[in-house]
């Protein structure tokens, strides 16, 4: 006779399997809408929108705050209690009584987001590889990776929800108008930074941990989150240069 545990997980299981098969019907949607809105809006005058994506913006600034606390808060407590090889390895990220749920939204939360790209093409702003490029493949990693809960979600989840935080707080300040010091920019970027570079090294340690039976994953997990991060790191890091280094030296050796 099967347990209620058994059932509830036989239920995750098919619900994140469905997760997965979604996940690339999402992302053709989305491709064809931001391509399309964006030949539709070519000769169109640009929305406003001011007030929407102050909602918007302030929302998931919120729920990624929230989710930082929360989940925050069980990483704290796995590594004062079984320390920092256990919060690699843990797996109780998704099935703990609070983060359960905050991974879950986490993972559910990379379908909202994509509304982000409505905005800039509604708005005409320039729309940059990186920006589609990573609402893409976060999305279908997370779902793809959601269903077999492997080892480093945790550090995944809990290094995400802050940077999104910052982001989406700095989103709703420059919409609503108020001036924001540019120290924050660097801030976030810092912070983006440190998580594509922290994202590689655990899954380094999985792989590492993997070997000597610790750390429950597997090897085309660890491939394509290492090759996710990667790309967003070096992504990242183009753009920086491109925007503070370039100009900088650019403006240098004009005055010369």
């Amino acid at each position: 006779m099967m347990s209620d545990d058994d059932e509830d997980t036989d239920t995750e299981r098919e619900r994140a399997a469905d997760l997965t098969s979604k996940s690339f019907v999402f992302c053709g949607l989305y491709a064809a809408t931001i391509f399309g809105g964006q030949h539709f809006m070519r000769e169109r005058q640009k929305l406003d929108l001011r007030r929407p994506l102050v909602l918007w913006s302030l929302g998931l600034a919120l729920f990624s705050i929230i989710g930082t606390v929360r989940t925050g808060r069980y990483m704290l407590h796995v590594l004062n209690t079984s320390g920092f090889k256990q919060s690699v390895c843990d797996q109780s990220f998704y099935s703990a009584p609070v983060s359960k749920f905050w991974a879950y939204a986490f993972v559910l939360s990379k379908a909202p987001q994509l509304g982000d790209t409505i905005f800039i093409v509604l708005r005409k702003q320039r729309l940059i590889f990186l920006h589609w490029y990573h609402h893409i493949t976060v999305l279908l990693y997370s779902w793809y990776s959601y269903k077999d809960q492997v080892a480093g979600g945790g550090w995944f989840m809990t290094m995400n929800y802050p940077v999104h935080s910052l982001m989406y707080s700095y989103s709703t300040l420059r919409v609503a108008g108020v001036r924001v010091p540019r120290p924050y920019t660097i801030i976030i970027t810092t912070m983006q930074i440190a998580q594509m570079s922290m994202g590689l090294t655990v899954n380094g340690l999985v792989y590492m941990w993997m070997q000597e039976g610790h750390c429950p994953s597997y090897l085309d997990h660890i491939m394509w989150s290492s090759l996710m991060y990667l790309s967003y790191l070096l992504l990242i890091s183009s753009l920086v240069y491109q925007s503070y280094f370039k100009g900088a030296s650019g403006k240098g050796s004009k005055g010369e």
